[in-house]
């Protein structure tokens, strides 16, 4: 329809063309006839001024005129625009001819055309505005004829106004070849267009071709490796079977080697004299003589002096001669003659590690896991609260304790419950969200770090997942309590299965002790606190790490995300809250008026931030623009933990002295107030 358009506006442009060189002409032979008119007149009056007739003379013959030759016909300017049209009307014709067959190949070119098309109608105005010109001059025409003296300059004028016209219709004809050209353009365009067009699809096809293959060699191997793995199952299945079976019979080889007095366990036996007696000395980090005890490949492997042991030969292994002879260990008691004996006869039988045992494991991870010592009765000194937690339903606070965990009520701060069997020290406690279970990161500082599971109703232990050699610092339960994570001096960060214990995720990524982690609020990140002046994110699925936030520039204590997941709060011993980013760790404000190291964070969904200070204080602020609102004064000594149960309206704090305080959110007055050191009733100071 468009190229239709087109081609009638050419047409349309050629026939108004004609009408005003027709008009031209005839105002000129108009002109004419009415001077020639008036010549009979004056050859009339000639006969009547004779009075008589002339005497007659004999007639001379006249001579015959000469036939005037009759020049060339030239074709009227009319005919000449006539032709000149039907020239331009065969050429927009052929143009036409050439579009409508590019049409159909390029109609993305449509917008082009109808470009073209509106110049060509701006020609049509202007020709229009021609015509009219030439229309005045006719009229102005027919007036003069009838005014005999300005005959003459009336024809100047037509003769002027048709040049103006010619001009015009050159100027028209010019920019009718610049559109050809436009068109020529857009044709070769359109020819491109084809050959990439063609191209593209004889790609596509190509690629589709080869996808149907890919597909089929897809199905192939996948059927391929469905089958190998159904024969990777049964052979892992037929392996644990084997190996199950293998290690049955070798404990049952040890056994009966052992009753028969020829087998010592290196694990029950040897390894914890090893860890309680030589590992201060002999670790990676301060491996005097290069000798490492940290697992049994390092023992076999020896030291700066060589192998330590020789198999079979206690009399020749330089370990035994040194702890025998009293110089090892250094500067410590000797061994007891019993486990010199237990030594050297493991050595005479050959220096075995136990079926089962990795050799390569810390010796902590392989030797038999003793009961943490017993709490005691009575405190002699209340002992600083490094953890305290509400219950999810606010009813109980959970605090830290000397080798326990403490129960107590929330309304009036009676013990209710002691739970044994921890690590010297506390560091960490969360509740389970179900409200039952409670897990603790605890540590014995350079002897132990554990991280276990209780049972919040009578105290059993659940799980025991984390055996390390140094403290663990921190514990958190995922939002829907799925999933563990714990962090502590080695390290290192792990994520557990909560209710089958399995380790699901290890990250090593820091360059120092680990203080503290918190989830995100869909738990997909775990964010991370560090003594390496980091606070870093990491995928909580795989452990990726996610970015890092270096502006602290001190020892990172406390961390937790703010509820929108987009934001973490971070705070250590610059004495400064800060607030960053997760998408590019850019900081976005910092919170300061502390007048010491800041330990401990808790975020509200409604963006209120509780933190607490060595200043002795515990304090909130209005996280979206770090406004202060209210501070909690009245602790002797360090604040080292809080927590926060906002159904309530209550927090809780606990203090380097041992003293605990339940606190009203709004009014920031104590509620309840005890020291957390049962059976003590003096009044001194806190065991450091």
């Amino acid at each position: 329809m468009q190229l239709t358009t087109w081609r009638f506006g050419l047409v349309l442009c050629s026939l108004l063309l004609v009408p005003g060189l027709s008009t031209g002409s005839a105002v000129a032979d108009d002109a004419a006839p009415a001077a020639t008119e008036e010549k009979p007149a004056d050859t009339a009056a000639e006969p009547a001024a004779e009075t008589k007739p002339a005497e007659s003379k004999p007639a001379e013959p006249e001579a015959k005129p000469e036939e005037p030759k009759p020049e060339p016909a030239q074709p009227s300017a009319e005919e000449q625009a006539r032709q000149k049209a039907a020239e331009l009307q065969k050429q927009a014709e052929e143009a036409a001819a050439k579009k409508e067959q590019a049409s159909g190949r390029v109609s993305e070119l449509e917008g082009s055309l109808l470009e073209l098309q509106q110049k060509i109608a701006q020609l049509k105005r202007d020709l229009d505005g021609s015509m009219k010109k030439i229309a005045e001059t006719e009229e102005t025409l027919k007036k003069q004829k009838s005014e005999a003296d300005t005959a003459a300059a009336a024809k100047k004028a037509a003769d002027e106004a048709e040049a103006a016209a010619q001009k015009e219709l050159a100027e028209a004809q010019k920019k009718v070849e610049a559109a050809k050209a436009k068109v020529a353009e857009a044709g070769k365009k359109a020819t491109d267009a084809a050959a990439t067009l063609a191209a593209t699809e004889k790609a596509v096809s190509e690629m589709k071709a080869a996808m149907t293959q890919s597909q089929a060699g897809v199905k192939t191997a996948s059927e391929q490796l469905a089958a190998l793995q159904t024969q990777l199952e049964q052979a892992r299945t037929a392996a644990q079977s084997a190996e199950q079976e293998w290690l049955a019979r070798a404990q049952a080889a040890e056994e009966t080697l052992k009753s028969l007095g020829e087998w010592v366990s290196f694990t029950d036996e040897v390894a914890p004299i090893f860890y309680k007696r030589c590992l201060a000395c002999h670790n990676a980090r301060t491996s005097k003589g290069r000798f490492n005890m940290e697992s049994f490949a390092a023992i076999m492997k020896g030291g700066e002096s060589g192998e330590a042991l020789v198999p079979g030969d206690s009399d020749d292994s330089n370990l035994c001669i040194q702890v025998d002879d009293g110089s090892m260990p250094k500067d410590a008691d000797p061994l007891t003659p019993e486990q010199i004996k237990l030594i050297a006869r493991w050595v005479d039988l050959g220096a075995k590690l136990d079926a089962g045992a990795d050799p390569e494991a810390p010796l902590i991870q392989i030797m038999p896991k003793f009961p943490q010592p017993p709490a005691p009765e009575a405190y002699a000194v209340p002992i600083p609260v490094t953890a305290v937690e509400f219950s999810p339903d606010g009813a109980l606070v959970a605090t830290s304790g000397y080798h326990e965990v403490l129960l107590w009520k929330a309304e009036n701060g009676e013990l209710l419950r002691r739970i044994t069997n921890v690590a010297e020290r506390v560091y960490d406690i969360d509740f389970h969200p179900d409200g039952q279970r409670l897990a603790i990161a605890a540590g014995t500082p350079g002897q132990v770090g554990e991280v276990k599971i209780f049972q919040v109703e009578n105290g059993e232990l659940l799980a025991d997942l984390v055996t390390v050699e140094d403290a663990m610092f921190g514990v958190a339960f995922s939002p829907d309590g799925a999933r563990l994570a714990a962090c502590g001096a080695d390290r290192s960060i792990r994520i557990f299965e909560t209710d089958s214990g399995k380790e699901l995720v290890r990250i090593e990524d820091h360059a120092d002790w680990v203080m503290d982690i918190a989830w995100s609020p869909d738990a997909s990140q775990i964010a991370s606190a560090s003594r390496d002046k980091t606070s870093k994110l990491f995928d909580a699925a795989s452990g990726d790490a996610v970015t890092t936030f270096n502006g602290h520039g001190e020892p990172v204590f406390g961390v937790a995300f703010l509820p929108d997941g987009k934001q973490v709060a971070t705070a250590g011993r610059d004495k400064l809250i800060r607030i960053w980013k997760t998408e590019d760790a850019k900081e976005v404000r910092r919170i300061g008026g502390f007048g010491n190291e800041v330990f401990r964070l808790v975020v509200l969904p409604d963006q209120r931030i509780f933190s607490c200070s060595a200043d002795k204080t515990a304090r909130l602020h209005q996280a979206s623009d770090g406004k202060a609102l209210k501070t909690y004064s009245g602790h002797a000594d360090w604040v080292y933990s809080l927590d926060v149960h906002a159904e309530s309206g209550r927090v809780v704090t606990g203090c380097y002295t041992g003293n605990v305080r339940i606190w009203s959110i709004e009014e920031a007055k104590p509620l309840q107030e005890w020291t957390a050191a049962p059976g003590h009733t003096g009044n001194e100071q806190a065991a450091k």
